[in-house]
């Protein structure tokens, strides 16, 4: 594998803010830094829509501490189920000062199911990284499984739980109100990918007449310089073209690379003093608004640890 120094997002990426909830339903393709994380989205909705039933958001917290990823995909196309994912992204800001994945995606289903009036499910991924240990908690709703590329072995695999007991796909969002979501944990290293994506990019043909499945977009990115992540996902279409390119006619198309970098913040007096400081003012500004409050998570790590560097560390 090629040892180029690591690519970073460009001068054009968004770079995202305490507070804030990025992403939507729309075409894209674009970075976006983020505390401890680099991310790259390419999204093109069905037919070339302005919108799609793939939805992806990404948020940061008041500390900068808990950065949060979401990838859904919407069933049915068009207007009225991107309508319909796009309302769930305020979710996204009420518990953007959550660490615990496990809450925040059966808040995720549990509004799914009421807000679709039960005609409608998601598969999704929803991802929670801290930065504070470089950990990554995942929970997949009925979605393909992410690919893992570790920059120390060199190496790509599927990532899932492995030998933890828990359910790596659970049901999609939306089909039992009541379901009760796992999840499962990885430590990232610097330099570390992990790639989620749609049904649609698997969904294609892999030349011999078959779908190309998890593990033949594997073995697709295996063949690929990880270096670049954009030019990664810009690789696999088009390796995978032009299949990728009638796909698009059929089915929404998202591909979303996360880097681990290193950078989050550790927890200190001034980090906590302005963490605090900023969910004082955003609860504010959402008592006014009528919104529901950003409140944080009461814990130990969430809480004094964003005032402690090692009590932050108990969070992963």
């Amino acid at each position: 594998m090629p040892t180029a120094t690591a690519a970073q997002p460009d001068t054009n990426a968004h770079t995202l803010q305490c507070f804030e909830v990025w992403g939507g339903n729309h075409a894209v393709d674009n970075g976006v830094a983020m505390p401890g994380l680099d991310a790259w989205v390419y999204s093109e909705p069905y037919e070339h829509a302005t919108g799609g039933g793939d939805v992806h958001y990404v948020s940061s917290c008041a500390t900068g501490r808990i950065t949060r990823i979401l990838l859904m995909d919407v069933a049915g196309h068009g207007e009225g189920a991107a309508t319909l994912a796009v309302r769930l992204r305020d979710l996204m800001r009420r518990y953007v000062n959550y660490s615990k994945q496990t809450d925040f995606v059966n808040a995720l289903n549990r509004e799914f199911f009421r807000r679709s009036e039960g005609y409608r499910f998601a598969t999704g991924i929803a991802a929670t990284f801290w930065g504070p240990t470089n950990t990554l908690s995942l929970s997949i709703a009925g979605h393909p499984l992410p690919l893992h590329y570790r920059a120390k072995a060199k190496q790509w695999s599927l990532l899932s739980p492995g030998d933890s007991g828990s359910d790596a796909r659970n049901l999609p969002l939306g089909v039992d109100e009541d379901a009760a979501y796992d999840e499962f944990s990885v430590k990232l290293g610097v330099g570390d990918i992990v790639l989620m994506y749609s049904d649609a990019l698997i969904e294609t043909d892999n030349g011999e007449g078959q779908l190309l499945g998890e593990g033949g977009l594997l073995d697709v990115a295996k063949t690929l310089d990880p270096t670049d992540p954009s030019a990664l996902i810009t690789r696999l279409r088009e390796v995978i073209n032009p299949e990728i390119d009638r796909q698009t006619d059929q089915d929404d198309v998202t591909l979303l690379a996360l880097r681990c970098n290193g950078n989050a913040p550790k927890g200190s007096p001034l980090l906590g003093m302005l963490g605090g400081w900023r969910v004082v003012r955003e609860s504010a500004r959402s008592l006014f608004k009528g919104e529901r409050m950003p409140l944080p998570e009461f814990t130990v790590p969430t809480i004094f640890g964003a005032f402690s560097k090692k009590l932050s560390k108990r969070g992963g």
